[in-house]
């Protein structure tokens, strides 16, 4: 008997049938396996098992995807502020051209008022210079006959001559502006709107208040005549003149608030009077 006994082999034949499980790599490392069985494999047929590796996703690839996400994002991000601003862009646009066309408007109305105002003034003008050349007309006539009565109104009647055409001068001049140091045609100050009058009829007085003061002869105030020059203030040294032009009234070229006004003596009494006629 040999001393090399006969050692049967364990492994048993490779069968003609088998099974294949198939691995697959995922994101974190985990494998799930598939397996897949031949129909026609005996029951009792030994599996043999082969593994298949797959690609793992791997952090790179990920932070890859991701990074192409948030650039995708940003392309998505910078479009709608473009159209944003492209929207505020046209809205600013329109509001400027309605300012623009309002502005416009606005000029040419302006234009419009200031032609019809300067028209008026105009017109104006030349009414006060016609009424003015007959004043003067008026003044040469009634010069060579103190005696003569000439009134153009009730509020003058009591006025004759000369003084009647000085009167008429100073209410032709109502409604004009007060401007300090002005003497006319179209605006006055107190001293320069008396001058004024009284050279109508060839009577030269001093140009300012203080002067013309003194220069006639000094009335009571319960004595007046129309054509009379009122004051305010000291004799020499008065701030203020005026013409009284009867009835109880005078006309002067107030203040800058008022212009040429007439007023009752009440409403501002003179301190006294002078006559030059």
């Amino acid at each position: 008997m040999s001393h090399t006994a006969h050692i049967p082999s364990h492994r048993k034949p490779r069968r003609s049938a088998s099974r294949v499980v198939l691995r697959t790599g995922v994101a974190g490392g985990v494998l799930s396996t598939i397996a897949v069985a031949a129909a026609a494999a005996p029951a009792n047929a030994e599996p043999v098992t082969q593994t298949i590796e797959m690609p793992t996703l791997t952090s790179g690839l990920a932070g890859s995807v991701a990074q192409s996400a948030d650039a995708t994002q940003r392309v998505a991000d910078n479009f709608d502020m473009r159209a944003q601003q492209d929207a505020a862009a046209a809205k600013a646009e329109q509001t400027a051209k309605k300012a623009k066309a309002e502005a416009e408007r606005k000029a040419e109305a302006k234009r419009k008022a200031d032609e019809a105002q300067a028209k008026a003034e105009a017109a104006e003008r030349a009414s006060r210079s016609a009424e003015r050349t007959e004043l003067a007309s008026v003044s040469t006539n009634t010069s060579s006959d103190s005696g003569s009565s000439s009134s153009s109104d009730s509020s003058a009647s009591q006025a004759t001559g000369s003084a009647a055409a000085v009167i008429a001068f100073a209410k032709a001049q109502i409604g004009d502006a007060y401007v300090m140091g002005s003497t006319g045609p179209d605006s006055w100050d107190c001293s320069g709107l008396v001058g004024a009058a009284f050279k109508q009829i060839g009577v030269d007085l001093p140009r300012v208040s203080q002067d013309q003061s003194t220069a006639g002869t000094q009335v009571s105030l319960d004595n007046l005549q129309a054509g009379d020059i009122l004051y305010w203030g000291s004799s020499g040294s008065a701030y203020h003149t005026a013409i009284y032009v009867g009835d109880g009234k005078f006309v002067g070229a107030q203040n800058p608030g008022d212009g040429v006004v007439e007023r009752t003596m009440d409403y501002d009494m003179p301190t006294g009077a002078v006559r030059m006629l």
